[in-house]
């Protein structure tokens, strides 16, 4: 039977994820899920991509959304160039009525809610590049596409990113064929790990699921950036892999590579971990796990 292995959110996009043992899933995701952005001077978004060392800083939240903290993983950049020790952690009022900023995401632009001078200075301190803070606006009505669209805060495109266990392994056995270091699921930044499902990538052919009183649709196949090669530990770029394995049997057509799969929220509910994972319906090209091994080459 399938389970959910961990539930993490990521409160502000691109820094460390915290792992959950329950959620609220909201039509936006998991609650609380990249509610908050960190931008350059231009507005555009900062992300692993460019800066890798967002990788240390930890995000908390309370549970109404009032308060934020953040904190530096101390030591874990060690021989990567400007260490990270000496940074106090910082807490936060969100502010909900602040000055609105225009950003850009993936070239799209949208609003933030700009949360002060004190969270900037702290951020372009650690990230030693001049950075804000912003919040997703109460008004915010943001709809993403996919064969189940739907919205969400601050994600790069749809609510919720599934991945499994399975779809791991297999990806490590290739890895560790090729005679380089595994590497953990936290390169994939899922929202919703799945443990008992047999035959890799099984998330892929699923089009409609029920976790707890939670239902999500099928969007679309998770491509692969550059962001999966940084290590979450160390805040630096550690590549070639994962990318350089999923390339040899994970390429999508649309281009790039592939890993994990995106979903919209269909209903809110509660879940936890260890709760069922229930599938509704699957994509209809044969029983769960035909052919899944070769299903994108």
């Amino acid at each position: 039977m399938a389970r959910i292995e961990e539930l993490v959110h990521y409160p502000v996009k691109g820094c460390a994820g915290t792992s959950v043992p329950s959620a609220e899933m909201a039509p936006t995701g998991l609650l609380h899920d990249r509610t908050f952005m960190v931008v350059d001077e231009a507005g555009g978004f900062r992300s692993q991509r460019n800066d890798p060392r967002m990788a240390l800083i930890r995000a908390g939240i309370t549970a109404d959304g009032t308060r934020l903290s953040l904190s530096v993983s101390p030591g874990e950049a060690e021989g990567e160039g400007r260490g990270v020790e000496g940074f106090a952690p910082l807490e936060v009022g969100v502010d909900p009525e602040g000055p609105r900023l225009d950003v850009t995401m993936h070239r799209q632009p949208f609003v933030g809610v700009d949360q002060g001078g004190e969270v900037a200075g702290w951020l372009s301190e650690v990230l030693g590049a001049p950075s804000r803070l912003v919040r997703v606006p109460d008004d915010h009505d943001r709809r993403v596409g996919g064969m189940t669209p739907g919205t969400s805060a601050f994600a790069d495109s749809t609510a919720v990113l599934m991945a499994s266990l399975s779809s791991l392994d297999l990806l490590n056995e290739r890895i560790l064929a090729r005679g380089a270091e595994p590497v953990p699921m936290n390169r994939f930044r899922p929202n919703v790990v799945v443990s008992g499902w047999a035959d890799p990538h099984t998330e892929d052919r699923v089009r409609a699921l029920r976790l707890g009183t939670a239902e999500l649709g099928y969007a679309k196949v998770c491509i692969r950036c550059v962001a999966t090669m940084v290590d979450q530990s160390r805040g630096a770029k550690a590549g070639p892999e994962p990318l350089r394995t999923l390339a040899d049997y994970r390429r999508a057509d649309e281009g790039g590579v592939a890993f994990g799969a995106k979903f919209a929220v269909t209903r809110p509910g509660t879940l936890a971990v260890g709760d069922e994972v229930e599938v509704l319906a699957w994509d209809g090209s044969g029983s769960e796990g035909e052919g899944l091994r070769s299903a994108l080459v």
